[in-house]
């Protein structure tokens, strides 16, 4: 941990490149805060400063009411923990304790209970129990303050057992009812115990914040470039998509607050969520999934200032904050990449779509642009080589997209994030035939995995001006542990320079 100096002179700053990155606790009142929060700033020896509002919690400190430190943008663990605190972190975050206990969660990640528990202590100075309940207890403040959901909804939302354990834990963690954070006038919505086809007006709104700058166009952009009709839409700069997650079905759509008239004192750093009533249950993973998805927890300054150290310096300049498109689903990744092949190509798209539409439950939502939901791997597999075949698809990427499935079906392969990089890209290449390059694209989107890159990519020559893929990752080595965002400079370069858009 950085020494206390180095807390203070971003604390004067309130640099909001530093928010989610620490915490302060004021020893004098019991509450933490923010980096960024607007009260008036402590004196000095009334300060504490923490890694983790699960480390101020443990310490008996409360979040702060004003700044609400549940908004905060998240870390890139990766970076930040070993392995298996990184992922068990990602795990307990998406709602992997919440009615299963942590034996279950060690013998997913293949180690003992003790030695998981020993890892987080380590690591992280928290339990997994401890850790979890910050995430239940901060997910509920912000449902609390943000909605007009029922407390009992919002309890098990938040991965509670029960009401009466929501509030006793509640009135202990933060000497607080929860009733006594909506004493202030709500501008939500009602949410009603409503279907997924519920009409826009019932949607649940929350925010999920990032670290700037971020190249929203640039993010939307290239996820529109793969976007499937049915299934996803792209609409006054928002991103709209049917979603299926644990049994639960609905949509989401995902705009920019500072490109979509939000009045906030903060909107500039957030993203606008709204979502079907119908996903509130399975709110800690989806949002888990969408802070993958639009890649919020990385930490731009610091990436951008390495590549353009490692001569990509004009290109971060035209485009700063640029992030990785992750995904919702791992499966979902594979199967668009495998279709898809090497090249992006209108009948390409074509063929996506065309299986989409076949093998994707039809799921009317009350928008005539959102009817499908992406294929499961359970119906690819069930459609075996044969049902590919029939759809069209060549005879080699059906049968690496039915083994794939089957694989991700009988739990051989894990294409969540933070799941094992080689082990993953080794069995995408030699047990289900998929290739070096597409098996590279898979882990860097699916797995959100930044150092990924695929030299053989002769867009990537191209852009960086080398004749082969051994020059190229020669010259990738300066760009590492980021290659994964050099390379999508280098493809928005390839792109502009062949639409003739200069700098």
């Amino acid at each position: 941990m950085p020494t206390t100096d180095v807390w203070e002179r971003a604390l004067g700053a309130r640099d909001p490149r530093f928010d989610g990155i620490f915490y302060v606790g004021i020893i004098t009142t019991k509450v933490y805060c923010r980096p960024v929060c607007p009260a008036r700033v402590s004196y000095h020896d009334h300060r504490r400063f923490f890694e983790t509002a699960a480390s101020a919690e443990r310490a008996g400190f409360r979040p702060c009411l004003r700044c609400r430190p549940e908004l905060a943008p998240g870390r890139a663990l990766m970076d930040a923990v070993p392995r298996l605190a990184r992922v068990a972190a990602y795990r307990i975050e998406a709602g992997a304790l919440n009615g299963h206990d942590v034996a279950s969660l060690a013998g997913e990640l293949g180690v003992s209970e003790r030695h998981l528990r020993r890892a987080l202590e380590r690591e992280i100075g928290v339990s997994p129990v401890e850790l979890a309940q910050t995430h239940r207890l901060l997910l509920a403040k912000r449902l609390l303050a943000d909605t007009s959901l029922p407390v009992t909804r919002i309890a098990f939302a938040a991965g509670f057992q029960s009401l009466r354990r929501f509030n006793s834990v509640f009135r202990e963690r933060y000497r607080l009812s929860p009733s006594s954070l909506r004493r202030r006038p709500n501008s939500s919505k009602p949410a009603r115990e409503a279907d997924a086809a519920a009409p826009a007006n019932d949607l649940v709104r929350l925010t999920l914040a990032y670290r700037p700058p971020l190249e929203w166009n640039i993010l939307l952009r290239t996820i529109a470039s793969a976007a499937v009709p049915g299934m996803e839409l792209m609409r006054d700069g928002r991103y709209g998509r049917t979603v299926e997650l644990d049994g639960r079905r609905g949509v989401v759509f995902v705009g920019n607050g500072a490109e979509n008239g939000d009045s906030r004192r903060d909107s500039r750093f957030h993203l606008n969520i709204d979502i079907s009533p119908a996903l509130v249950p399975v709110l800690m993973p989806l949002l888990a999934r969408l802070r993958h998805l639009f890649d919020l927890d990385s930490e731009p300054t610091v990436i951008d200032a390495h590549l353009a150290q490692g001569g990509l310096g004009p290109l971060v300049t035209r485009h700063p904050g640029v992030r990785l498109p992750g995904a919702l689903e791992g499966f979902e990744v594979a199967l668009r990449t495998i279709l898809r092949g090497p090249a992006r190509s209108a009948n390409a798209s074509a063929l996506i779509n065309r299986v989409v539409a076949a093998l994707g439950e039809s799921f009317p939502t009350g928008d005539p642009a959102l009817t499908l939901l992406s294929p499961s791997s359970a119906r690819v597999a069930e459609a075996g080589v044969t049902g590919l075949l029939v759809l069209g698809v060549p005879q080699p990427k059906a049968e690496a997209l039915a083994s794939v499935a089957r694989a991700v079906e009988d739990g051989s392969l894990n294409l969540a994030p933070h799941s094992p990089l080689a082990g993953t890209h080794d069995a995408l290449v030699q047990a289900h035939g998929v290739g070096d390059r597409l098996a590279t694209t898979i882990v860097m989107h699916a797995l959100g995995w930044p150092d990924a890159f695929p030299a053989s990519d002769r867009a990537l020559q191209r852009a960086s001006g080398v004749a082969s893929p051994r020059l190229l990752l020669a010259r990738a080595e300066q760009w590492r542990p980021w290659r994964a965002y050099a390379a999508i400079h280098l493809w928005l370069r390839e792109q502009e320079d062949s639409q003739g858009i200069s700098n």
